[in-house]
């Protein structure tokens, strides 16, 4: 099959690969239709991820087609048109049963804390991803789902990661009517997290990016208002003002270790903006909100990281939540409000690539160029 293959910091390509085999029998072999390239590829992309051995393949939004299943699946049949979750689990253990579908106990032996991934190196369990023509999923008859005859696919995509963690996101922030809620970053997971406020009861809802497309599209897409911290003096100061110096209600945070950094940014947080491995963006969210208020943790963080303000937020009395969203858990509301017609995902999507050109896609939307925002890896016609 081809299929994209990283080849070192900077360098993908496609190329064949053997396609993948029913290895259990509660796996299926799904024909990838669609895929993305989400934020978080770019930390692997970039070279900041741990253990992205040569070769293996990106990508962990997916819908396609069953082509194959195991002789235990049940839930599935061969031509079934399907939605994969990013967090690939096996439904019956101590967290699995508790809904933590992303602290899966059973599917990663890299790590102790968070469960399968595909595409996302060897530190999340060395599964490989869906940006190529075929890929193996595990516990078929947990992990995806039959795609709605009414869903369409490309909104289906959005719900397997990039929406659905946006939406984890802002349930986690626990935003009550009437709130004043402020998201940090205007990529996809804000851009679902800021419009995800209002389904929650938010009074206002104010991002905060440095790049005029995206605040754009804040400003469009999630009807926020919108801050580029590049034009103010000090951001906190500035959000404060916004909030009769009390501080928003909420702050999710949606940045994380963005990804166009280096390890000299993990070890001394030198560059003080939304850059990978500095703690600005989570200190902002602790500066930036209320005294009792929740700061909401959707941004990815490696494990090397320096300067935390936790002492303030102790002293705050600040709740932090945080974690990998177990996707499927949101599906069923998620989807309820795609059918009546609150979110249509699809609206995030800038750029169709197709899967021979996705290095140049990558290239795009690493370097922020043509208002780039979701890019969508066409790989085959249902």
């Amino acid at each position: 099959m081809r299929a994209m293959t990283y080849r070192g910091p900077y360098k993908v390509r496609v190329e064949e690969k053997p396609e993948p085999v029913i290895e259990h029998p509660n796996d299926a072999v799904v024909r990838v239709t669609r895929a993305a390239i989400c934020g978080s590829d770019l930390h692997l992309y970039h070279g900041m991820m741990p253990d992205t051995r040569v070769g293996h393949t990106f990508g962990h939004e997916i819908v396609g087609v069953v082509e194959e299943v195991g002789p235990s699946v049940r839930n599935l049949s061969v031509g079934d048109r399907v939605m994969v979750p990013f967090n690939i689990y096996c439904g019956s253990c101590f967290f699995c049963a508790r809904g933590l579908y992303s602290n899966c106990h059973n599917v990663n032996p890299n790590a102790t804390a968070v469960g399968g991934i595909y595409g996302y190196s060897h530190t999340t369990g060395g599964y490989d991803g869906g940006q190529a023509q075929y890929v193996r999923v595990p516990f078929a008859d947990v992990g995806p789902s039959v795609i709605p005859d009414w869903l369409h696919p490309e909104d289906a995509l959005l719900c397997t990661d990039a929406l659905a963690t946006g939406y984890f996101g802002a349930q986690l922030a626990e935003i009550a009517e009437g709130d004043v809620v402020v998201v940090l970053g205007a990529g996809p997971v804000g851009l679902f997290a800021a419009r995800t406020a209002w389904l929650l009861g938010a009074a206002r809802v104010i991002v905060v990016d440095h790049l005029d497309y995206r605040l754009a599209k804040a400003r469009e897409f999630a009807l926020a208002e919108t801050v580029n911290f590049t034009e103010v003096d000090d951001v906190v100061v500035h959000l404060k003002t916004e909030t009769d110096w009390l501080g928003a209600d909420r702050v999710i945070d949606a940045v994380g270790a963005e990804a166009d950094g280096n390890l000299l940014q993990h070890v001394t947080s030198a560059k003080l903006k939304l850059q990978a491995g500095s703690p600005v963006a989570l200190n902002w969210a602790i500066d930036a909100v209320r005294k009792g208020g929740t700061v909401s943790v959707m941004g990815a963080y490696g494990p090397l990281f320096t300067s935390v303000k936790f002492g303030d937020a102790m002293n705050k009395g600040l709740t932090l939540r945080m974690n990998q969203a177990p996707v499927k858990r949101q599906w069923p509301r998620l989807l309820e409000h795609v059918r009546a017609g609150y979110l249509t995902p699809r609206d995030v999507i800038t750029h169709h690539v197709p899967l021979e050109h996705i290095a140049e896609g990558y290239h795009i939307f690493s370097a922020k160029l043509d208002g780039c925002i979701k890019p969508v890896v066409v790989v085959d016609e249902d």
